[in-house]
């Protein structure tokens, strides 16, 4: 089997393979889709600037992300029924992960327990993300499992207390199957009740954060925020980290893309808190924006997820060695050696390319 050349082509070979409406519910976004279509568009707000004669014999994409090393600063974001995609489900995606040198966040809405993953990739540095039932008390032992299990993070999404206007997936009368995921099931035995996403807590404020950062050993990052006001509330409220997401243009339509709410966020708390990424990443060039703004990391979900639609585990791990290594021709082509060298001066926006400095004479 031809290996796919470009996301864009693992795209095509994902949406062919997969069952249509999962591949309409994993494509979509909310409303008329705007917002989804800005995460993209927003990379072309930005560019790269090349240097030469740098004398860069290597470059390296290793970095740290919430204290772990890690080969590569892109996470694999949390995506709902992987074995939707592929029977390889979660536990090959946390391959794919380790394998390329990235880490994972693992869905609430999983197909596989978080001790299951973490058997199927124990080198795997992994992350849970929380979404908060009405019942708290299954949240907390869905976590307590968690770190039973290794997991060294929790991103906990606040920008889900009601579920998006998300038009594809009403045409498709899109739903889960609640035996399926072993987090609902859980919820359900609980006494749980309601209708698809409507068994969450809509009701979350600051103080659960405060709560929730007070009763684990493991650093909370809260994904979901597009305010500096809201990321130095974080802050204030115990949070390790923030992601700056929109939920992949999934909540709320006309929201600002991420990209564009990136550097004010990283003004207001970058001195205090780790600041990850999401939204609208397709290529290792957009990675690279994404980290010269400020972002410590980022999270990638439906590029991965085509990956394992098309060719199971090792598709998920050829997009994020994909992304890895146009990240790395970016680095060496800025003049940088590391990512952590990626910084303001290696972009620009179109309107702003302007030199200021003395003319150069040319050599006679």
């Amino acid at each position: 089997m031809e290996t796919p050349l470009t996301l864009t082509d693992v795209e095509a070979l994902a949406v062919a393979r997969m069952d249509p409406h999962w591949a309409e519910y994993l494509a979509g976004g909310a409303g008329a889709e705007r917002t989804l279509t800005d995460n993209i568009e927003a990379f072309a707000s930005w560019r790269l600037r090349q240097r030469v004669l740098c004398g860069i014999d290597s470059v390296s994409t290793a970095t740290t992300v919430l204290g772990h090393p890690v080969g590569s600063p892109v996470v694999v974001a949390p995506v709902a029924y992987l074995r939707m995609a592929h029977d390889d489900g979660e536990e090959g995606m946390a391959r794919a992960a380790a394998a390329s040198g990235s880490a994972i966040c693992l869905s609430t809405f999983s197909n596989a327990r978080t001790a299951e993953v973490a058997a199927a990739a124990p080198g795997a540095v992994r992350f849970l993300q929380v979404y908060v039932f009405r019942d708290h008390g299954v949240t907390d032992e869905l976590i307590a499992q968690a770190l039973d299990a290794g997991f060294s993070a929790i991103f906990l999404t606040v920008d889900l207390p009601v579920v998006g206007a998300r038009d594809r997936e009403r045409r498709i009368r899109w739903t889960f199957s609640d035996d399926a995921i072993p987090a609902v099931r859980y919820a359900i035995d609980r006494g749980v009740t309601g209708a698809s996403l409507g068994i969450l807590d809509p009701a979350l404020d600051w103080a659960y954060l405060e709560r929730l950062v007070s009763s684990v050993s493991v650093p909370v990052v809260v994904k979901g925020v597009l305010e500096p006001e809201d990321a130095a509330l974080a802050a204030e409220h115990g949070a390790a980290g923030v992601v700056v997401s929109n939920h992949g243009g999934r909540q709320l339509d006309g929201v600002a893309p991420t990209l564009e709410a990136l550097p004010a966020i990283v003004a207001a708390v970058g001195d205090r808190l780790d600041v990850l990424f999401d939204g609208g990443i397709r290529r290792g060039t957009d990675v690279a924006v994404a980290l010269a703004l400020g972002a410590d990391a980022v999270l990638v979900g439906r590029m991965p997820t085509w990956g394992l639609a098309a060719r199971g585990e090792d598709g998920a791990r050829e997009v994020l060695e994909l992304l890895r290594e146009e990240l790395a021709v970016a680095l060496h082509l800025t003049g940088c050696r590391t990512v952590a060298e990626l910084g303001l001066q290696h972009v620009a926006r179109p309107e702003s390319w302007t030199w200021s400095g003395p003319r150069q004479t040319p050599l006679s």
